[in-house]
Order: structure tokens, then C-alpha cells, then sequence
């Protein structure tokens, strides 16, 4: 099976930046289905040593919620998990409903290291297939979301891969004596791997072979199964109403960046409303936040700001000692004509939104989300680049 990959597969920078981009964000907005719809998610690494899987899996957590996710490198049981079958281990490491649990090396080392090097017997490795399988299915039927991903990289890469270790310090620590010994017997482990891809990949929980040659290509490969199993299994579509980059950014009208006459009226109203530059084609970006302060674009405003998504910014806007969102406040975003507009909220959520006003702007098919001013920012920062985003953020008390 492993013979048959093809392992020059590859992306060129800019396609693995905008791909990688994009199903992290959308890997994001499924993170919280996962918890909304409290699915239990389980994400399984295997593969050649050198093979890139930790890199793998910082790509995928990047832009997860922290709190929604954990991960098990697995490595020879110590302690109490010897004294336990092979399984039960893995039995105790499952997540909760609503959380991932994402295991670097899992239960198949039964039939692989521990098959090779003899950890068990022959009659055990054999009926550990029957075993992982019923385990698997008994997973899927609980309603457990199962990837397996086997990430193959050929002998000479792997060698390549350790030579680069050797002689990058931070790296080196990766590299073992053990790792030198296994590529001794790179046949055995092919052989072995071979009979566990046949012989556990089910239809309840099918293998993903990555080819692993390109570490960008693995990469976006694991997103995208990611991506595409999660909104099947969870009846969710991230992209619904994702209009396009480029051609939003085609059809955006710019306005003009107006000098303020003189005076110290002037000066104050140009702190209140900042215009982008024609020349600029991208949206206001949130450079710092921090409790009485926030950043945008290199301006700093020490009070409640409006970001919309034709490059306009709004510090103190009115009815800022209420804190409250009022009509008027609406119709300058109205105006914007965003598809979403993110709500944050303060740190102790003193800031309201009035009812009718909620109500009218979903009434005009806007998406409304509401965080703490801190999660609101972040996600501002995520969107901006895929949708028409407007922001309404409480700075200061």
C-alpha cells in the first residue's frame, strides 16, 4: 500500500500560506460545533519517525480554543498504565464530550514497535486487530468523531530529516539512538505498517494516508479531512455565505483619507474617525488590545471604537459612559453593510446591547457575535480577511 503513495506531491508557499489560513479558521468555527453540539472528537497520529507529525499537530491546534482540546503524546507505559492491557491506557485519555483529544502515537504500536521489537508475543499483536477494531467501533458508536492519519515518508527523506536534526541545536534533541536502530529495520516496520492500514481501516474508522515528503502538503492534506469530516458529521457548513476574497476585495470602494484642517477641534475629530488609504486593500487591523487601550492601524484610542469594514474607524462614539449600542450607533454600521458584527463586551460584559438593536441587525441578515472584548478582538483578527467584518468594542469602564 505504502509503495503505491505518491510522495513528490507539493505546494508552492502561496498556496500552502492561503490554505493553511483558511482551514484553520474554518477548523476554528467547527472547534466550537464540537462543543455546541457536544461531539466527542478523537484525532490519531501515526507514522515514520522524522515524519513531521508534530508539526502537523501545532498546525491544526493553532487557532483552536485552548480550553477545547488536548494533546497525549504517547510514549512506552509507565507506572500504573503497565499494569493495565495495552488499552486500557487509551480508555482513560478519552475526551469528554464536547472536547478533542488529539494522540501523538496511539494503541496501534501494538502492532507495530511492540510486534518488531518483541514486546509482546506473536498471538498478542495478531488479536490486537479484533481488539483495536471492536475498541474503534464502540468509539464511533458512542458518537465519537475518530481521524486516523498515517503520515509516510520515504527512507531517503527520513534520512535527510535526522542528518538536518543532527546539526540544527534546537532540533537535536529529537534524534535518539533508538531512531538510528529503527531505520535498520525500515522493512519490518514497512511490512508491519502495511498489514495494520489493510486490516483496520473499516468503514466506521477508515486510515487517511498523508504523503509526508512535502511537510506543507501533510499539512493542508490533515486540515482539509478535518475540515470535510467535521462538517459532515456535524450537519455544519463553515463555509455558508463565505463570500470571496478576491472578489470582495475587488468590488470595495475606498474613501478618500481626509487631512483636518487646522485647529484643536480639528485634531480631535481626526482621533474620532480614520479613514484607510485608497492604496490600502486590506481591512483595519487590531495591532494591540489591553484593558483602557487598544491599537488599530498604529492609531491608539483610550475609548470604546467602532471598526467597519470600509476602513473606517470610530473612537468615543456616542452614549460611551452607557455603554449601550444605541439605534443611531446602528446605523452607522448598517451603513457599512458587514455580514457579521463582533461584540466585545468588556471584561466584566458592562457593555448592552439593546434588544430592538440586536433584532435589526439580524433582521438585515447580519450575524451577531458577542464575546469579552479580549475573545472579540481575536476573532475580529480571524475574520477579517474572509468576511465583511464590523467591530464594536468596549475599551475601557
Amino acid at each position: 500500500m505504502l509503495e503505491t503513495l505518491d510522495l513528490s506531491k507539493s505546494l508552492t508557499k502561496e498556496e500552502y500560506v492561503r490554505d493553511l489560513i483558511q482551514h484553520q479558521v474554518t477548523l476554528n468555527a467547527l472547534g466550537y460545533q464540537v462543543y455546541v453540539q457536544q461531539r466527542p472528537v478523537v484525532i490519531v497520529y501515526e507514522g515514520s519517525d522524522a515524519g513531521g507529525k508534530g508539526g502537523n499537530i501545532k498546525r491544526v491546534t493553532e487557532k483552536l480554543d485552548p480550553r477545547g482540546y488536548v494533546v497525549h503524546p504517547i510514549a512506552a507505559p509507565k507506572g500504573e498504565d503497565a499494569t493495565h492491557h495495552y488499552l486500557w491506557r487509551f480508555w482513560r485519555r478519552l475526551p469528554e464530550k464536547g472536547q478533542i483529544a488529539i494522540f501523538d502515537r496511539s494503541w496501534y504500536g501494538r502492532v507495530m514497535v511492540e510486534r518488531i521489537e518483541g514486546f509482546c508475543t506473536e498471538e498478542e499483536w495478531k488479536r490486537a486487530y479484533r481488539e483495536i477494531n471492536h475498541f474503534e467501533r464502540q468509539l464511533v458508536d458512542f458518537g465519537t468523531i475518530l481521524f486516523k492519519f498515517y503520515i509516510h515518508i520515504s527512507k531517503d527523506e527520513q534520512l535527510r530529516r535526522f542528518k538536518a536534526r543532527e546539526q540544527t541545536p534546537y532540533k537535536a534533541w529529537k534524534l535518539t539512538d533508538e531512531d538510528w536502530r529503527n531505520r535498520e529495520k525500515w522493512d519490518h516496520y514497512e511490512e508491519a505498517v502495511n498489514e495494520m492500514l489493510l486490516r483496520t481501516s473499516t468503514l466506521t474508522a477508515p486510515w487517511t494516508v498523508v504523503e509526508g515528503t512535502c511537510k506543507w502538503y501533510a499539512r493542508v492534506k490533515v486540515l482539509r479531512t478535518l475540515v470535510d469530516g467535521l462538517s459532515r458529521e456535524l450537519n455544519y457548513d463553515p463555509f455558508a455565505d463565505m463570500p470571496e476574497i478576491e472578489a470582495k476585495k475587488k468590488g470595495k470602494k475606498r474613501r478618500a483619507k481626509k487631512k483636518p484642517k487646522g485647529g484643536t477641534k480639528a485634531k480631535k475629530m481626526a482621533g474620532r474617525s480614520k479613514s484607510l488609504d485608497s492604496k490600502d486593500t486590506t481591512p483595519p487591523m487590531i495591532d494591540k488590545y489591553e484593558f483602557g487601550q487598544i491599537v488599530v492601524d498604529g492609531q491608539t484610542y483610550e475609548s470604546d471604537v467602532i471598526i467597519l469594514p470600509d476602513g473606517v474607524v470610530m473612537g468615543d462614539w456616542e452614549c460611551r459612559e452607557e455603554h449601550v449600542l444605541h439605534p443611531k450607533d446602528v446605523k452607522s454600521v448598517l451603513k457599512a453593510a458587514p455580514e457579521v458584527v463582533v461584540i466585545g463586551q468588556g471584561s466584566v460584559k458592562n457593555m448592552r446591547v439593546l434588544p430592538e438593536t440586536k433584532e435589526r441587525l439580524k433582521a438585515t441578515g447580519i450575524e451577531v457575535l458577542a464575546f469579552k472584548t479580549a475573545k472579540a478582538c481575536e476573532t475580529y483578527k480571524e475574520l477579517r480577511n474572509q468576511r465583511k467584518v464590523a467591530a464594536v468594542l468596549h475599551v475601557t469602564c
